[in-house]
C-alpha cells in the first residue's frame, strides 16, 4: 500500500512537470498581414517567406522567453477591406500578442484604429505614410510603430537627389489619387523640389487598380518639357507608366520612384527599366544581409527578389523577438512599451531607435538605387541636407 502511494505520488509529480513543461513551450503567436494574392502578391508572398524564416532561427536558438515563436498568417489579398477583417480575425479568434505586417500606407492607416482598441502592438513593414503611426491630430498611436522610414522623409530624399545630385530642375508626377501612400509622397517631393529650385510642369493622377493605360498622361508629360518624371506609386502601374513612355520614345526623361520599387517590374517593362532611379530602405549589396539571401535561396529555393519587403519583414521579426524580450513577459502593453523604448536595436540592416512622439524610426539613412545590367544596384547612400 505504501509502495502503491509512493507510485500514485510519482506518477502526478511527472504529471505536473510534464504539463508545466508543455505550458513553458507554448507558442506565443505573432499574427502577420500580408497579399498573398492579388496586385501587391509579390511582394505579400516574400515577406511571409522571410517572416518565417526569421521565425524558424529565432526559434532554433532557443525561442524568445523560452517559447517558439508561431507566425498566424493571413491574406488580405491587397483590399483594405479583407485587411480589416483578418486583423479582427487574429486579435478575436487567434488571440495573438502582436502583429507585424502589412506593407501599405492605406491598410496601415485602415488598421490602426482597430489594433489601438484591441490593444495589440502592430509593426508596419512598408507603410510610409506619416498617419500609419498618428492620427490626423498628430497623436501617437500607442500600438501602432514602423520599421521603415517616412513619405516626407523619402520625398526629400528624392527631390535631393534630382535637384542637387543630377541638376534636373523641371519635373512632372504621374500618381494615384486613391493611394494614401502614392498622395502623400507626391505632395513631399513637390513641397521639396520647390524648395531645391526646382518646378513641377506637369502633375497627372490615375487610378491605381482601374487604369493600365497611361498613355494621355505621358503625351502631356512629353509636352511639358518635363526633364524627369516622379512615380510615387506602386510596381505594376510604374511598370506599365515605364514601359508605354518607352514606346512614346520618351527615352530622355529620367524616371525615378521610392520604395514601391520591385523586380518583378523587370518582367513587365523590360530593358526599358534600364537608367531608372530609386529610393530605398536597403541595398541587396549590404553585406549584413548576405547571409540572409543565401539562407532564403537554399530555403526556398529561390532568390529573394523583392528584397526590401523580405530585408523589412525578416527584421521586424528580429526587432519584435527584442521587445517580447525586454519586456519580459508575452504581454502586449509591454511589449508595445518596449517597441516604443527602443534606443540602438542592432537590427540585421540597420540599428533601430525609437521616437516615442511618432513611432518612427530616427536618423536611417537612405539608400538610391540604379537600375543597371538588368536589376537594381546600389548607387549611394544619401542623407538630404
Amino acid at each position: 500500500m505504501k509502495k502503491a502511494g509512493i507510485l500514485v505520488l510519482v506518477s502526478a509529480l511527472v504529471l505536473c512537470l510534464g504539463v508545466g513543461a508543455a505550458l513553458a513551450e507554448e507558442p506565443i503567436k505573432v499574427g502577420y498581414l500580408a497579399a498573398l494574392t492579388g496586385d501587391w502578391a509579390a511582394y505579400g508572398q516574400t515577406e511571409v517567406n522571410s517572416a518565417q524564416l526569421a521565425v524558424e532561427e529565432i526559434n532554433a536558438d532557443g525561442g524568445v522567453l523560452g517559447r517558439p515563436l508561431e507566425l498566424v498568417v493571413y491574406d488580405w489579398r491587397t483590399r483594405v477591406e479583407d485587411g480589416v477583417n483578418a486583423v479582427r480575425r487574429m486579435i478575436e479568434k487567434d488571440d495573438v500578442v502582436a502583429i507585424v505586417g502589412a506593407n501599405g500606407s492605406s491598410i496601415n492607416i485602415a488598421i490602426a484604429p482597430l489594433v489601438n482598441e484591441a490593444g495589440v502592438p502592430q509593426i508596419g513593414t512598408v507603410g510610409t505614410n506619416v498617419y500609419c503611426t498618428i492620427d490626423r491630430k498628430g497623436n501617437v498611436y500607442p500600438y501602432s510603430f514602423r520599421i521603415c522610414f517616412t513619405d516626407p522623409y523619402q520625398g526629400k530624399v528624392l527631390a535631393y537627389f534630382a535637384a542637387e545630385d543630377l541638376g534636373l530642375k523641371k519635373a512632372a508626377v504621374l500618381y494615384d489619387v486613391g493611394s494614401d501612400y502614392s498622395q502623400g509622397f507626391r505632395k513631399y517631393f513637390i513641397e521639396n523640389f520647390e524648395n531645391y529650385g526646382g518646378e513641377i510642369v506637369e502633375d497627372q493622377a490615375f487610378r491605381g487598380g482601374v487604369d493600365v493605360d497611361f498613355r494621355a498622361q505621358l503625351t502631356k508629360i512629353r509636352d511639358s518639357g518635363a526633364e524627369v518624371l516622379i512615380l510615387p506609386n506602386m510596381g505594376k502601374e510604374m511598370a506599365l507608366t515605364i514601359k508605354q513612355a518607352h514606346e512614346l520614345g520618351m527615352d530622355d526623361l529620367v524616371v525615378m520612384g521610392g520604395d514601391g520599387y520591385a523586380d518583378f517590374m523587370w518582367d513587365i517593362a523590360g530593358e526599358s527599366m534600364e537608367g531608372t532611379y530609386w529610393v530605398n530602405h536597403v541595398s541587396p549589396e549590404d553585406p549584413n544581409m548576405q547571409p540572409f539571401f543565401e539562407d532564403y535561396k537554399v530555403k526556398y529555393n529561390d532568390e529573394c527578389k523583392e528584397f526590401v519587403n523580405g530585408i523589412l519583414a525578416y527584421d521586424a521579426v528580429y526587432w519584435l523577438a527584442d521587445a517580447i524580450e525586454r519586456a519580459g513577459a508575452v504581454d502586449s502593453d509591454a511589449i508595445a512599451k518596449a517597441l516604443e523604448s527602443s534606443q540602438g536595436v542592432q537590427l540585421h540592416h540597420a540599428v533601430i531607435t525609437v521616437d516615442p512622439a511618432d513611432h518612427n524610426p530616427v536618423d536611417k539613412d537612405a539608400v538610391m538605387l540604379v537600375c543597371e545590367d538588368g536589376k537594381a544596384q546600389f548607387l549611394k547612400m544619401i542623407k538630404p541636407e
